[in-house]
């Protein structure tokens, strides 16, 4: 092959690369420069030379580049159906007598899948081929042994399938066998800089006779064919010539067998062919000379073979290419992009398979692998349907095919004669950002598309310092802004970028300038980018652009912009102060003049970068400009934008936007395009719909226009559409359904209004309903009602309902759509009504159970019953157990009510009532507990806030207790005390507590700190009430000497001498009888005791003996009493805090005579047993009056309250002494009147 490229004024210097791989002269490439021209010849072509052929021409002005892409297809087979050859034959890891070759395959289209390779070798000048291998080889690599050292070979590889053997790569380059270890046993040291002494090891070693043993015995490959052993030469060495010897053992069994026993083996390597699938095999290495043979090596690892999927090790052919993409390119050649294999696993290329649309033969599209996932098919048939599929390659040969591509007609892009139609080149490279090992370019779009729409952008990238450029991206960049990463900090780099449609890969831009690769740390933001216009006219446009990628170190605020003309250098900046959002409406132009622009953002750091300067804009406007109309569409009514262009091309896009943000898909609005118009309708508009509105032509000089939607016009457009729209038929309420009593379904719609002529259908699962059995339909022309009932509801039910109305004219549809949860809810409903209806023909309850609070805060539990008769029985119950209330139930008033006094938390619990007669019976449950139960506290809290008293002081010998009254009290209520707004919580101290008929809370021995105000706030959940007292000044005086008054009384009072008990009211005994009046007596010091009768104090004597023992027990006893000893008796006991006066009446009577009647007012007593002591009474009571001179005054009353009518006491029992100085018996508690 010749490459002649046309070249005038041929620079002296000029360089071949394949694929990116710099050439030079050999047999297989001659190279010539001369004549105006330079050439490039491939004397013997093979596969090897396939690929892309650059020449790059050096002159004073720089480098310029031209390239094409060589095609070479695989000479005819020796036998039909065998493959084709094999390429790219090298020998590596060359020792004494072993060298590993390696090889690629070739592609397989029709042929049978290959099944190995034989590998075969020559001496060098000789042509005699010796074949390596006696079987096959599955993968593309083999170690070849028995080489003679010092001796040159060739190698080459020939492919063989079930058909026969392909023919033979191209050959190798020579390699000369040669111990690689020798060159490293060799010393150079430099003498002055001038001379060169070179020292062997062996001279170093001195006289070693017996080798070391080798080390690091190890498997450098393993596959399913054979397994190749390497190891490290011993040190020593010794001088003799050394040899090695290999034995193999079962892992873990120690059972060596030698395996190299036909073979002198000189170099560190050793393939090992007949090791058995599954089974693990450890390896040693002898070193011997002349001498003898040294220690074994230390045994290798375990080693198993593996096979091409892998066990072991990650080998195995790569998986398939992803998804293939075909598109149009030229009248003869097609663009086929595919995605890489998920698993890689080593690759080396892709091959390229197509076939014409109908036919079973594939022809391969390249014979070589190529290293993208990109590629131009050429030398195709212009007009003719071709399909495209693609396979990775590996070592271990090719990977599944990938799926086909979609067929594509291979002609023009465009069409209509024009060949050519990729993009143009993009411009204005610019850096956005740099980390110091990535960098993120933006570039402007090509100034011509091509006629197809721009899909794909590639990037190359090379460093400044070299001429190798290389891809950034594999897979296609859609967006013009992309991070090139792995580059080196501080180096400086150039790029260039090509842009891709359907029709191909366009011609890539200029370079870039130099850019240094180095970190941006400044803290103001980057630049802005991708600047562009809208709407340019004589004396305004629109400037637009991009974020900064790099904000620094704060967010990016707000953008500054500045004007110039063009080619001038004084800037203008445009606005006073930063503007938040990314566009700007520029006024005040001269008409007819050419600006410049450019953008700094700016953050709280500072202003950062200006952007690249705009392309340069003339202040007028396109010929036939028009602006955005706004309507309603006569036919539909529907409110649009509309914009008809003054210019369009093939390939033009409308672009709507909203404040200049791409509007896309958008449920409220739909854009459509018909020729040179574009309508943008809005679905349902409204006041989220108002706004500034633009469109943009793509591919066009910058055909724009924007349109602000205001209110008022919007609601005129609106009345509009309502006007036209009118001919529907309007609806009150789409379809919907309620449930009816029976459980029966109404379906129904309203119209606004109906005609007698209206005409409709329901549809129900696509199927027409039509009244009928368990079905009726019908319509009320007034109402607007359209109805159909369903009288019983199941789940065959479950579906899509539709309602279709034509009233003249006019027609519409509603639907309701009645699956999964709703239908479910709906035919719970429904299932409801039906057993309500049925629970209704007997008694029922009307209204289930549910509670109220009274004024006295009564909790009632009520409920109404309806279908009762007198006969109906009505039972209350707690947890099954029957509750009577003291007023029977009355079911015929439709209402009964359970009454629950001072409510508390043991009424919780579940409350039933039971309502029943012949016809039937029904229950209503009341759960009393969890929210239920503080919902009867809340309003009991309520009625008892809005009932509570202001706080009362009360004095007690304890302390000073604060008292609130209301309606009820319990302690389940939220009810806090305070202390100088400082919750109180109960204790020793501070006694909190009540009845229930009110809250107190006591200071126990009470001190200074305890002054200051005090409240209580009761809380119903949403209301708070609060009462306070001040106790404090005068008051806190005045409460504190009441309280250590009441506390000595109270001391004086437990201390005081009292009668315990032992004496009744009233005594009749018989005459002669005995008489002993004996009683317990109490006292702190002990008392003095003395007895009356008739109010004279009794002494002792013969006939009356007086006892008082061990200060408890005193006694009167009367020996033979007579009826002059009947009379009033009575003992009194006192010490020095006080004392009581008991009085009894002692009556006579001879035998025969009739008892006694008691005196009035006194209770009716036994008779008297003979020499007994009279029962005492249970409740002894208080004397009225004090006989003696020595009686006590009353003390006041302790409280300390504002005036108030006093509390009503109960009728006192006839009083039988006086107390003193405590207060009498008869009297109350000490606690103030309520208000």
């Amino acid at each position: 092959m010749v490459v002649v490229p046309d070249l005038p004024n041929l620079p002296p210097l000029a360089q071949w690369y394949r694929d990116d791989k710099l050439l030079t002269p050999s047999n297989l490439l001659e190279m010539s420069v001369g004549g105006g021209g330079a050439r490039l010849t491939l004397p013997h072509l093979a596969k090897d030379d396939e690929g892309l052929y650059t020449l790059r021409i050096f002159t004073k002005d720089g480098t310029a580049e031209h390239s094409s892409y060589l095609f070479v297809s695989d000479a005819a087979p020796s036998v039909a159906g065998a493959p084709g050859a094999p390429m790219s034959v090298k020998a590596y890891d060359v020792n004494a007598d072993y060298v590993l070759v390696s090889w690629k395959p070739p592609n397989t289209v029709n042929e049978a899948a290959i099944t190995g390779y034989f590998v075969d070798r020559c001496e060098a000048g000789s042509d005699t081929w010796v074949q390596c291998n006696d079987a096959p080889v599955k993968v593309c690599k083999y170690p070849v042994h028995g080489l003679k050292e010092g001796r040159s070979y060739h190698f080459r590889v020939r492919a063989v399938n079930k058909a026969g053997i392909s023919r033979a790569s191209r050959k190798s380059d020579k390699v000369t066998a040669l111990d690689a270890a020798e060159s490293e046993r060799l010393q150079v040291i430099q003498i002055e800089g001038k001379y060169d002494v070179v020292i062997k090891d062996d001279d170093l070693e001195g006289y070693v006779t017996i080798p070391g043993e080798p080390t690091d015995v190890h498997a450098s490959e393993i596959l399913k064919s054979y397994v190749v052993l390497s190891w490290k030469p011993p040190s020593p060495r010794g001088r003799a010539p050394l040899c090695y010897v290999i034995e193999k053992c079962l892992a873990g069994t120690g059972a060596w067998q030698r395996i190299n026993t036909a073979v002198t083996l000189h170099s560190p390597r050793y393939p090992v062919f007949d090791l058995q699938d599954g089974q693990k095999y450890q390896f040693r290495v002898f070193s011997v000379n002349s001498h003898g043979s040294s220690e074994a090596s230390a045994p290798s690892e375990p080693v198993q073979k593996v096979d091409e999927d892998g066990t072991e090790l990650p080998v195995g052919v790569p998986s398939a290419p992803g998804q293939v993409v075909a598109t149009r390119n030229t009248k003869s050649s097609v663009f086929v992009q595919w995605q890489p294999p998920k698993t890689l696993k080593n690759l080396v290329g892709y091959y390229i398979d197509g076939r014409v649309v109908g036919s079973k033969d594939w022809f391969p599209c390249n014979h070589k692998p190529f290293k993208h996932s990109r590629f131009v098919v050429h030398g195709l048939i212009p007009g003719e349907t071709y399909t495209f599929r693609v396979q990775a390659v590996n070592v271990f040969g090719l990977s599944d095919e990938s799926q086909e591509s979609s067929p594509i007609a291979v002609q023009p892009a465009l069409g209509k004669g024009v060949e050519y139609a990729t993009p143009s080149a993009p411009f204005g490279i610019t850096m956005l950002s740099c980390d110091g090992s990535s960098m993120t370019l933006a570039w402007r779009r090509p100034k011509h598309c091509g006629g197809s729409r721009i899909n794909a952008y590639y990037i190359d990238k090379r460093n400044a310092d070299t001429l190798t450029w290389k891809e950034v991206n594999l897979s296609a960049v859609t967006e013009r802004i992309c991070t090139v990463d792995n580059l080196t900090e501080g180096i400086f780099y150039e790029f260039k970028i090509q842009a891709a449609n359907m029709a191909g890969v366009g011609v890539p831009s200029d370079p870039s300038a130099p850019i240094k690769c180095e970190a941006w740390t400044m803290e103001e933001p980057g630049p802005a980018y991708d600047l562009s216009f809208s709407e340019v006219r004589g004396q305004s446009l629109v400037l637009l652009w991009k974020a900064p990628v790099y904000t620094g170190a704060a967010a990016v605020s707000g953008y500054l912009v500045d004007m110039a003309k063009k080619d001038s250098s004084e800037f203008v900046t445009l606005t006073q102060e930063a503007v938040s959002q990314r566009y700007l409406k520029v006024t005040t132009l001269e008409e007819g003049e050419t600006y410049v622009f450019r953008v700094r953002a700016v953050s709280a750091k500072g202003v950062g970068k200006p952007s690249r300067l705009s392309e340069p804009v003339c202040a007028k406007a396109l010929p036939g400009t028009q602006e955005i109309v706004a309507g309603v569409d006569e036919v539909t009514g529907d409110v649009f934008l509309s914009l008809e262009a003054c210019e369009i091309s093939e390939m033009s896009t409308f672009v709507w936007s909203k404040n200049y943000k791409a509007i896309g898909d958008c449920p409220r609005v739909a854009a459509t395009a018909k020729g040179r118009t574009s309508r943008l309708t809005f679905t349902n508009p409204d006041k989220a719909d108002l706004g500034r509105y633009s469109v943009a032509v793509t591919d066009t000089d910058g055909v724009s226009a924007s349109h602000t939607l205001t209110e008022d016009a919007l609601n005129t457009m609106l009345e509009l559409s309502y006007a036209i729209r009118n001919p529907i038929v309007p609806l009150k309420h789409g379809l919907n359904y309620e449930i009816l009593e029976k459980g029966h379904v109404r379906f129904w719609v309203q119209a606004v209004k109906l005609s007698p002529s209206v005409s409709y259908r329901f549809i129900v699962n696509d199927k027409e309903v039509k009244t009928g059995e368990g079905i009726k339909i019908s319509h009320d022309v007034a109402s607007g009602v359209i109805q159909m009932t369903v009288d019983l509801f199941t789940r065959a039910n479950e579906g899509t309902y539709t309602v279709q109305i034509h009233d003249g004219k006019a027609k519409t549809q509603s639907s309701l759509v009645l699956v999964g949860d709703v239908f479910k809810v709906a035919l719970k409903e429904a299932d409801f009504q039906r057993k309500e209806h049925i629970r209704k023909q007997g008694p029922h309850f009307s209204e289930y159970l549910y509670f109220t609070v009274t004024e006295d805060c009564t909790v009632m539990l009520a409920c109404k019953v309806a279908n009762v008769k007198k006969d109906t029985s009505f039972h209350w119950f707690k947890e099954d157990d029957e509750i009577v209330p003291e007023t029977p139930p009355n079911v015929v008033s439709g209402a009964c009510a359970l009454p629950i006094h001072l409510f508390s938390r043991k009424d919780q619990g579940v409350f039933k009532a039971v309502l029943g007669d012949d016809r039937g019976k029904d229950t209503s449950l009341f759960d009393i507990s969890g929210k239920v139960f503080d919902d009867i506290i809340n309003a009991l809290a309520h009625n008892a806030g809005a009932s509570a008293s202001e706080l009362v002081l009360q004095c007690t010998p304890e302390g000073i207790r604060l008292q609130c009254y209301m309606n009820y009290y319990t302690e389940e209520m939220k009810t806090v005390w305070k202390h100088k707004e400082s919750k109180i919580a109960s204790s020793e101290k501070m006694r909190i507590g009540g009845t229930a008929e009110m809250a107190w809370m006591q200071i126990c021995d009470p001190s200074d700190k305890e002054k200051g105000s005090y409240s209580i706030e009761i809380s119903d959940g949403v209301q708070t009430y609060a009462r306070t007292f001040d106790l404090s000044g005068q008051a806190y005086t005045d409460a504190y000497e009441e309280y250590l008054r009441l506390k000595a009384a109270a001391f004086a009072e437990k201390n005081r001498g009292r009668v315990l008990g032992g004496l009744a009211d009233v005594v009749t005994i018989m005459e002669d009888k005995s008489l002993s009046l004996t009683c317990t007596v109490w006292g702190q010091p002990t008392p003095e005791v003395s007895w009356f009768k008739n109010e004279q104090e009794v002494a002792s004597n013969e006939h009356t003996r007086v006892t008082f023992e061990g200060g408890k027990f005193s006694s009167l006893v009367i020996n033979k009493v007579t009826p002059e000893d009947s009379g009033k008796y009575s003992i009194n006991v006192r010490n020095k805090y006080g004392g009581e006066f008991v009085e009894l009446t002692v009556s006579v009577y001879r035998l025969g005579e009739k008892l006694p009647e008691p005196k009035l007012g006194q209770p009716k007593m036994a008779t008297a047993t003979p020499t007994t002591t009279a029962a005492p009474p249970k409740t002894p009571a208080t004397p009225s009056k004090t006989p003696t001179p020595a009686s006590t005054q009353v003390p006041k009353s302790p409280t300390l309250t504002p005036k108030s009518p006093p509390p009503k006491s109960p009728t006192p029992t006839p009083s039988r002494g006086v107390k003193s100085p405590t207060p009498p018996r008869f009297m109350k508690s000490p606690t103030p009147p309520r208000k």
